[in-house]
């Protein structure tokens, strides 16, 4: 039997998921709704959706999955709004957002009526947005959360769960609560620090005007995730207050100890400091050893060192081109006291950039470091 399945809002996360669920291979029919008309115009002729609904209601009405993949404040007007929906009886409804105990609170409306909720965020992201940047394996290897709203609904997660296979994306359980603190460890808060520190940067600039330049190797990498679009952020730190309330103190605390440890200048408790941070870094996960995605997005990235002499750049390039490699970006690093290669070159994904990296080792001129 066709499954008939709705995505609201056909941006990079609802385009891609459209385009993942085709993968399976079942039967599916697949109704599209977003606001701008332009957006669901390309969905359609780039066969994302079957169909073209007037309103988020009507392609609700007709599902029997939906997927709000729209920003959280708009979800949760939407969950407000639908309470007097007709929804089918087994219908089975998630979202996408990156924080769940808002979209949780406003689907307990329509949870009171029976219906089936499952909050869902899939922590995957590019570097670019829209529905014309979506990909069938934007999921790939990354982790797909689920938050059911009741412990009752285990078929339902198992349901979902098998309508998601085709994403290949690592589906995890968690609940709202849990989902939303972890994310503010390892997402949410390190976005607020990368913003601090590139406002410490700016507030510093009338006097040493040439520190920008200076800014443009490791410190350019380390905040890189500043340039994400502030209209989310905001709405996310608004979202997740609380979590990232108690990370800022829990920071604040630590960095109390650093200027202790400074006051004192104990060159044994300094290192002590650093060797733990490495240790500790050292050990978490890399992407290029097969780990799953985590919560940021993640360039993918090779520094490289080269020999300085005209066309080297292209020798670099010709080598990837042979090998059929797209690359996302490529730069050189001036100022590299902080991070290894002269040479930075920036892949889609972990696979493009593995395989670069087996390409380029055969020609012995190139040294690789991977960070």
């Amino acid at each position: 039997m066709m499954k008939q399945i709705a995505i609201i809002g056909l941006g990079l996360i609802g385009g891609s998921l459209g385009l993942a669920l085709r993968r399976g291979g079942s039967p599916i029919h697949l109704i599209g709704f977003d606001r701008s008309y332009a957006t669901v115009d390309e969905a359609y002729r780039r066969g994302i959706i079957d169909e073209v609904a007037p309103s988020a209601k009507a392609a609700c009405e007709k599902a029997d999955y939906i997927f709000f993949a729209t920003p959280v404040n708009t979800t949760v007007s939407i969950l407000k709004e639908s309470v007097d929906w007709n929804f089918k009886d087994d219908v089975i409804i998630s979202d996408t957002g990156s924080t769940k105990k808002p979209i949780m609170e406003a689907a307990q409306a329509i949870i009171d009526k029976g219906i089936t909720f499952i909050g869902g965020h899939p922590m995957a992201g590019s570097h670019k947005s829209g529905v014309a940047a979506a990909k069938a394996h934007l999921f790939e290897n990354a982790y797909y959360i689920l938050t059911p709203a009741a412990d009752s609904y285990t078929e339902q997660v198992e349901q979902l769960r098998t309508l998601l296979a085709p994403s290949k994306g690592k589906v995890v359980v968690l609940e709202a609560e849990e989902h939303d603190r972890m994310t503010a460890i390892i997402s949410h808060f390190p976005h607020i620090i990368a913003s601090a520190l590139v406002e410490r940067l700016s507030a510093q600039e009338d006097e040493q005007p040439f520190v920008r330049n200076l800014a443009a190797g490791g410190f350019r990498d380390l905040t890189r995730i500043a340039s994400a679009d502030p209209t989310m952020w905001r709405d996310i730190t608004i979202q997740n207050r609380t979590e990232l309330l108690a990370q800022i103190d829990g920071w604040l605390d630590e960095m109390q100890n650093v200027r202790n440890m400074l006051l004192e200048n104990d060159p044994e408790q300094i290192y002590t400091f650093f060797e733990r941070a490495k240790n500790s870094r050292d050990a978490l996960p890399s992407t290029f050893e097969g780990a799953v995605q985590g919560a940021l997005y993640m360039t993918f990235d090779l520094h490289i060192d080269i020999p300085d002499h005209p066309g080297v750049i292209s020798e670099v390039t010709k080598i990837l081109a042979d090998e059929q490699i797209s690359l996302t970006n490529i730069r050189i690093v001036e100022t590299r006291t902080d991070v290894y290669g002269i040479l930075v070159i920036s892949f889609q994904n972990a696979d493009d950039r593995k395989k670069a990296r087996v390409a380029l080792s055969k020609a012995t001129d190139y040294s690789m470091h991977i960070i």
